[in-house]
C-alpha cells in the first residue's frame, strides 16, 4: 500500500508526547515507520513559586500539534486523517494533577521540576525504606498534606499529565505501569502499586480523616498491550477541532517519557539499558532483581511491561558544552571566519579524542543548576585546573565531555561496582551522541560497557508511544513487548556499537576521582555567589 492508501484506510497509528518544551506527534505505518510529524512549542510558567502548565495550554498545545500534523499530511499526501488504527499519549512523568468529583483541577498542575517536596520525600523514603524522589506524585501529595492545603480533602482523582489527557479523551482513568511507577512504587510481581507501601501511607494519613484512601484516587495501572479504552466523540473533537477525526479508535495505556524512551531505543528487556544525554541526562538499566538496599541517587521505576528499572537522573549535561562552543563561535566571527555550527561541534568533539585519557588533570563541572546526586542545591559552571595540569584544547574539550556525564558515572558506579549489575547492551540517544563515535567512546569509558546508537533513536518518545499503540493492534502472535521490539520493530538492528578502550576506562576513573575530590570547589562557588 502507498502511504496515502494507509492513511485513507485507517491503518496509520498516532503517537503524541508532551515534552517539557515541545509537544510532538508522530504518525507511523503498520510496519512502524514514521510517515508524518507535527509539533507545538510551549514553556512552563512559574506561578506562585511553582512550575506549571495551565490546562488551557495543555489542550491548545495538543490541538495545535495535531493541526500541524494534519497540515503536513495534507501537504505531503493530499488526504485528511479520518480514522486511525490506534493512538497513544505520553508525557513527562511525575508531578501532581489533582481533581475533584466534577473533574475540575484543584490546584495548577505541579510539574516534575518543582523541588518544594523535600520534607515529604525524606519522610516517605524513611517510611517505605525506599528512595522516593522529590518529583514523584506521592511526594507532591504528602507535601500538600503536610502544608495543610485546603484542596486535599476534596481530591477524587490524582494522575499525571499523560494520564489526564488519556482520561479526558477516552473516559478511562488508567495509567501505563511505567508512568504509574513514578507516582508511587510499583511491585514488579503484581505490576501495580506496592500494597505494603500503600497500606503504610494510608496509616500515616489516617489521623487526617480524609474521605479517601490512596487507591481510591490513583488511576488503575495497566501493562503494555492491555485495552485502555477508545477515543470518545468528545475526545475526538478535543484532539481534532476540525472535526474530521472519528471516535472509536483504540488508545493504548498512557505512558511516561522514560518508558517511551526505553521503547524507542529497544531497551525494555532485562539486562539492557539506555542513556539519554541532552540538556539533562538519565540512564535506565532494566534489572533482573531488586537492589540490595535503597540509594538516594537511584530512582526505581519500571518498563512499560513492568520490569524493574534503576534510573540515575542528572539535571545537567550538555548546556556547558554548548556555552563553550558559543565562545569558539564568537572567536571565529572575530576573525571574520564563516561559522558552520555543525562543523564546529564536529571538530571540537573529535579533537577531544586526542586528549589524555584523564584529561591531563583538568576538570569541568557542568552545573548550570543544582545536582541532587552530588548534593548541590544550586549550580555554578566551573572549569578547574592547576598550574601543572596539561592545559590544551584536546584536554579542555575532553574534560567537558567527561564532565557532562560525570554525575551519571557516579550513580552508575553504584549499580555496576557495588550491586554487581550486569548488562548486555546499552543504547545511547540525545545530542551528546550527534558526532559519530565520540560521545559513545566517552560514555563507554565512563560505564566500562559497550554503547550502541541507532538512527531511529532520534525519533524520540512520540515514536516510542506510537510503537506502544502499534503493540496493542499489530501483535497477532501475542509476543511479549521485548520480543515484539526485537523481532517486529527493530528486526535485528542493534545500531553501531563502540566498545570501551582500556586506557580510556582507566583514565576516566582517574578523572572521576579528581572530580569527586574537587566537589568542595563547586560547593564553595555556590556559597560564595548567592
Amino acid at each position: 500500500m502507498t502511504v496515502k492508501e494507509i492513511i485513507v484506510s485507517g491503518k496509520a497509528i498516532l503517537g503524541i508526547e508532551f515534552g517539557s518544551t515541545r509537544i510532538k506527534a508522530v504518525l507511523i505505518d503498520p510496519e512502524n515507520k514514521p510517515i508524518a510529524q507535527g509539533s507545538h512549542t510551549w514553556e512552563n510558567q512559574l506561578v506562585d513559586g511553582l512550575w506549571t502548565y495551565s490546562t488551557e495550554a495543555i489542550w491548545y498545545g495538543l490541538q495545535d500539534c495535531y493541526a500541524d500534523l494534519r497540515k503536513n499530511v495534507l501537504k505531503e499526501y493530499d488526504v485528511e486523517i479520518e480514522t486511525l488504527a490506534a493512538i497513544g499519549f505520553s508525557a513527562m512523568m511525575h508531578g501532581y494533577m489533582a481533581f475533584n468529583e466534577a473533574q475540575e483541577i484543584l490546584v495548577p498542575f505541579r510539574t516534575w521540576r518543582n523541588t518544594n517536596t523535600g520534607k515529604a520525600a525524606a519522610e516517605l523514603s524513611e517510611l517505605f525504606n525506599y528512595n522516593i524522589p522529590l518529583r514523584w506524585s506521592i511526594s507532591h501529595l504528602y507535601q500538600a498534606i503536610l502544608d495543610n492545603e485546603e484542596h486535599v480533602p476534596n481530591i477524587k482523582y490524582l494522575t499525571t499529565l499523560a494520564g489526564y489527557v488519556h482520561w479526558q479523551v477516552t473516559g478511562q482513568f488508567v495509567l501505563g505501569v511505567g508512568d504509574a511507577s513514578g507516582m508511587i512504587p510499583v511491585d514488579p510481581n503484581t505490576k501495580t502499586y506496592d500494597a505494603t507501601m500503600v497500606a503504610k501511607f494510608n496509616k500515616l494519613i489516617a489521623p487526617c480523616g480524609f474521605d479517601w484512601t490512596l487507591l481510591d484516587i490513583l488511576p488503575k495501572s495497566l501493562n503494555a498491550g492491555e485495552n485502555a479504552g477508545f477515543l470518545t466523540p468528545e475526545g475526538a473533537f478535543k484532539l481534532d477541532v476540525s472535526g474530521h477525526l472519528k471516535a472509536g479508535i483504540p488508545v493504548c495505556p498512557p505512558e511516561g517519557d522514560a518508558g517511551t524512551g526505553m521503547v524507542a531505543t529497544n531497551a525494555v528487556r532485562q539486562r539492557t539499558g539506555n542513556v539519554s544525554a541532552g540538556t539533562s541526562s538519565f540512564s535506565m538499566i532494566v534489572l533482573e532483581k531488586e537492589l540490595s538496599k535503597p540509594y538516594e541517587m537511584i530512582d526505581m521505576v519500571t518498563t512499560p511491561d513492568g520490569s524493574l528499572v534503576a534510573m540515575v537522573h542528572c539535571n545537567n549535561c550538555t548546556s556547558d558544552i554548548n556555552a563553550w562552543v558559543g565562545i569558539f563561535k564568537e572567536f571565529q566571527q572575530l576573525l571574520g571566519v564563516e561559522v558552520n555550527m555543525n562543523e564546529l561541534y564536529t571538530r571540537l568533539f573529535n579533537v577531544a579524542c586526542n586528549g589524555d585519557a584523564d584529561c591531563g588533570g583538568v576538570i569541568s563541572y557542568n552545573y548550570f543548576s543544582g545536582e541532587p546526586v552530588t548534593g548541590l542545591i544550586d549550580g555554578r559552571p566551573l572549569f578547574v585546573r592547576s598550574a601543572t595540569d596539561k592545559f590544551n584544547l584536546a584536554n579542555f574539550m575532553r574534560a567537558h565531555l567527561y564532565g557532562a556525564i560525570g554525575v551519571l558515572k557516579i550513580g552508575n558506579d553504584i549499580l555496576f561496582n557495588e550491586e554487581r549489575i550486569r548488562v548486555d547492551r546499552i543504547m545511547g540517544h540525545g545530542g551528546y551522541f550527534t558526532t559519530p563515535g565520540v560521545g559513545q567512546r566517552m560514555l563507554a569509558a565512563a560505564l566500562n560497557s559497550p554503547i550502541s546508537v541507532m538512527e531511529t533513536a532520534g525519533e524520540g518518545g512520540a515514536w516510542g508511544i506510537a510503537l506502544l499503540a502499534s503493540y496493542v493492534v499489530n501483535n497477532p502472535d501475542k509476543l511479549n513487548l521485548a520480543d515484539y521490539l526485537d523481532k517486529v520493530v527493530f528486526a535485528g538492528n542493534t545500531g553501531v556499537e563502540v566498545k570501551p578502550i582500556a586506557e580510556d576506562v582507566e583514565g576516566f576513573n582517574r578523572y572521576i576521582e579528581n572530580y569527586k575530590a574537587g566537589l568542595g570547589i563547586e560547593h564553595a562557588a555556590v556559597e560564595c555567589k548567592k
